[in-house]
């Protein structure tokens, strides 16, 4: 019989996760003294086995927001059933085996011609119209409604990129100061930043005028409010909705 359900974490834990103690589930939490287990990383269908095996238990779990919005099924079966059904598969496995013995394995044969993955020719290129230019960017990342740095404690590991680069960089926690190297058309009028936290994310286009930088440095502070971001993970007490 199937199983499905939804889960739910009521009230949020404002716990760092990341400084609790680590363990072979997840950590353990100093301040509820309880094992917060770490579904985070896992698949539905883990997920799903671990609900099954635990589902009479309280349980402290870190999700990835989206988890939230999943519908999880799992197979709820008694063993007598099970190993019915292994015996029935054991039989028809069988039986399979014994005719196919029987039955003398006819050869076909199919003759293909081979595709020519090479071409000759002159080489053809288009010119990109807009030219690409390195720039540093520097500034500082504000938090719009106290025109200061962010909680260090909240918004831990603050990292901050432009352009979708590859080699983001950490936001200085005390000061929100950061200094990076990216790349930019040379006539964009807009330019894309990505915040990232331990638990928090975002990505946003912004106004850039590249005619403000001198010898390719620009000054540039990023103000963002505090509810723009996207919470990634919560941690809790594990609610367990069953659905039809």
């Amino acid at each position: 019989m199937k199983k499905k359900f939804t889960l739910e974490i009521a009230d949020p834990c404002s716990e760092n996760f990341d400084k609790m103690i680590p363990n072979s589930q997840g950590s353990f939490c100093s301040s509820c003294m309880k094992n917060v287990i770490d579904l985070s990383k896992k698949t539905n269908a883990e997920v799903a086995k671990f609900i099954a095996e635990n589902k009479d238990k309280s349980i402290c779990a870190r999700l990835k927001t989206t988890q939230l919005k999943e519908e999880f099924v799992y197979n709820e079966t008694s063993k007598i059933n099970t190993l019915k059904y292994a015996a029935v598969a054991a039989s028809v496995l069988l039986a399979s085996n014994l005719s196919a013995q029987e039955k003398e394995a006819v050869k076909t044969e199919i003759n293909c011609p081979k595709p020519n993955p090479y071409k000759v020719g002159k080489i053809a290129y288009n010119q990109t119209r807009n030219q690409e230019i390195s720039l540093i960017i520097k500034g500082k990342l504000l938090e719009a409604k106290t025109n200061k740095s962010f909680d260090k404690e909240v918004y831990s590991n603050l990292m901050i990129t432009f352009n979708n680069s590859q080699n983001p960089v950490k936001v200085n926690p005390k000061t929100g100061e950061f200094s990076i190297e990216t790349k930019v058309l040379k006539d964009s009028k807009t330019i894309m930043v990505t915040i990232t936290a331990n638990d928090y994310y975002l990505s946003k286009e912004i106004a850039f005028d590249i005619k403000s930088a001198k010898n390719n440095v620009l000054i540039k502070n990023i103000i963002i409010d505090a509810e723009e971001f996207n919470r990634i993970y919560i941690a809790g007490g594990l609610g367990i909705n069953y659905t039809r």
